[in-house]
């Protein structure tokens, strides 16, 4: 199945500095976002503390329940209305070291206080301390710097020098751009976020990959054609199966984020989002990488 006919010559090569100058717009202002919100809203899986999801058995407010805990001395709690679950909150409560279990029996103690034990339904619980929160911050960050150096080592290895760097340079680029992107929408960053910019570089090196195979085969075809030409036609080649790939995979996550619930909200929302940002970089940033260095490319390029 194609969905684009073959012959199509769209100037993709032609748009690059348009769409390079836009990519450096939306890093800078990601990182006047990240800036003006103070970093990263880290969650309860590196930031440490307590997280208890109730459900009350009659109406409830988000004040009603912040009133609840005002005498419980647990601190100064984050409580977030579960939008479209009836009378569902998630509390989380600030890390005392060594007082997790405490503080969080003391906060269902004063709900149950409050609205009656039978009508509080503790759903889930999770408490992760100081020292377990900074090892798994530190583990996150290496994951995601490992896999992207990796991702860019194995199409060097695999292609040219020039197709590895393109390819680090863009999963960078579609994991920063991510990353701002939860922190313009407010999510927080834990573990299963970390999940997402995995699946993200593995997705966007994957169709990295199959660009670089045609402009590699094209260029053993016709090693007369300037390099532009060739990189043209190969994306223009692999534009249908790219949108085919591509689009199937965004209306999954993309159904996953609305009906998904709320606890993976924030994990179908980076795929939303990565997923775009990764079809983007393989052709407006990978592919333009590998054009820039062309002047001193040409011993490589005739090896190929």
């Amino acid at each position: 199945m194609e969905l684009i006919p073959p012959g199509t010559k769209i100037d993709f090569v032609g748009y690059r500095n348009v769409a390079i100058l836009a990519s450096i717009a939306l890093i800078a202002v990601g990182g006047a976002i990240m800036v003006l919100r103070g970093g990263f809203n880290l969650g309860i899986d590196f930031a440490g503390g307590s997280v208890v999801q109730v459900r009350f058995g009659q109406t409830a407010t988000a004040e009603d329940v912040r009133r609840a805990l005002d005498g419980a001395d647990v601190g100064a709690v984050t409580i977030q209305d579960l939008g479209g679950v009836a009378n569902e909150f998630l509390i989380r409560i600030p890390q005392v070291p060594g007082q997790e279990e405490s503080m969080t029996k003391r906060a269902v103690d004063a709900l149950k206080a409050k609205f009656g034990a039978d009508k509080v339904d503790v759903l889930r619980v999770e408490s992760v301390g100081p020292r377990v929160g900074k090892e798994l911050r530190q583990k996150a960050i290496l994951a995601v710097l490992f896999a992207t150096v990796m991702m860019g080592v194995y199409i060097w290895a695999r292609f040219e020098w020039r197709f590895g760097l393109g390819a680090a340079v863009a999963l960078f680029h579609d994991v920063f751009l991510t990353l701002a992107a939860l922190i313009l929408w407010n999510y927080e960053l834990d573990l299963t976020i970390v999940a997402a910019l995995l699946t993200i570089v593995g997705f966007s090196v994957n169709d990295t990959v199959i660009v670089s195979d045609r402009i590699r085969e094209n260029m053993r075809k016709d090693h007369r054609a300037p390099l532009a030409a060739i990189i043209n036609r190969s994306i223009n080649e692999t534009l249908s199966r790219t949108i085919l790939t591509t689009g199937t995979a965004w209306l999954v996550v993309t159904v996953l984020y609305f009906l998904g619930g709320v606890v993976i909200q924030g994990f179908a929302f980076a795929l939303v989002v990565g997923f775009i940002f990764g079809t983007y970089s393989s052709i407006y940033i990978a592919s333009p990488v590998v054009l820039f260095f062309e002047r001193g490319g040409g011993a490589s390029r005739r090896r190929a």
